[in-house]
């Protein structure tokens, strides 16, 4: 018997945004945009599975037909207690590790999720992520918690808001939770750009940024983005530099 754990994915993702309603499923490429993050997390190899944690809301029935076509389980919960609907989600998958991933980030690079993954899997510590440092862009934001860990901290919180960003609990008590953080590399290091989908300038930024590669080059990755917008269309990186972004969006809390 396998003492491998088993390490899924976990993607928030609901219709009902107040900034941009719908922006999950909105087209690129022919494709609604959470067919584009599956797609790309069914690229990292760590990843036994996938699963959509959306809400019991009517409204949310699209989210599971197009998570089932593209190849994602799908969990329905609760659609303010976030936590609770992740950890259901992964206890529904028999998941060992969960790999938190937000439904507003359509291009996050695969290797490097793979790469918080491995920071999480070849060292002690009980929260790995990305986003306590911000180095990448913004949209390449990944967390890797055990299960129990989650269920530990959800059963020490009952604050509200707490329990609608799924994370805090955990990043603010180091002495409870040993923590590591990736950081790019000097390459692939622009805090600045906003790679996530919030706003309508957000949209138009990364459709064509996804249809500037699809269908030649579907598996870009961060620096492939980082050298278009540099390099080729440095004027696209400008399409959402005004958009004022909340604390909440900052301290990378989105959902």
């Amino acid at each position: 018997m396998s003492s491998e754990p088993k390490i899924i994915a976990t993607i928030e993702a609901r219709m009902t945004s107040r900034r941009l309603p719908g922006k999950v499923l909105l087209p690129a490429a022919g494709k609604p945009m959470l067919a584009h993050l599956i797609e790309r997390l069914r690229r990292v190899p760590s990843l036994a599975e996938i699963v959509v944690a959306t809400t019991t809301n009517a409204t949310d029935d699209p989210v599971t037909e197009v998570a089932g076509a593209a190849g994602a389980q799908c969990f329905r919960g609760s659609e303010h207690d976030v936590m609770s609907r992740v950890l259901g989600a992964a206890e529904s998958a028999g998941a060992d590790v969960i790999v938190e991933i937000t439904g507003d980030c359509p291009v996050i690079d695969p290797m490097i999720v793979e790469q918080v993954i491995r920071l999480y899997r070849h060292n002690e510590c009980d929260y790995a992520s990305n986003v306590q440092v911000r180095s990448y862009p913004a949209g390449m934001d990944t967390q890797v918690f055990a299960v129990r860990t989650l269920r530990k901290s959800f059963e020490m919180t009952d604050d509200p808001w707490v329990r609608e960003h799924v994370t805090p609990h955990i990043r603010r008590n180091p002495q409870l939770f040993r923590q590591l953080t990736l950081v790019a590399p000097p390459d692939l290091e622009w805090p600045r750009l906003c790679l996530v989908l919030d706003e309508p300038a957000d949209y138009e930024l990364l459709r064509r940024v996804i249809e500037y590669f699809h269908p030649a080059t579907p598996d870009f990755g961060c620096r492939d983005v980082i050298a278009l917008l540099r390099d080729i269309h440095p004027e696209w990186a400008q399409l959402n530099q005004n958009v004022v972004r909340t604390a909440a969006r900052k301290a990378a809390e989105r959902r």
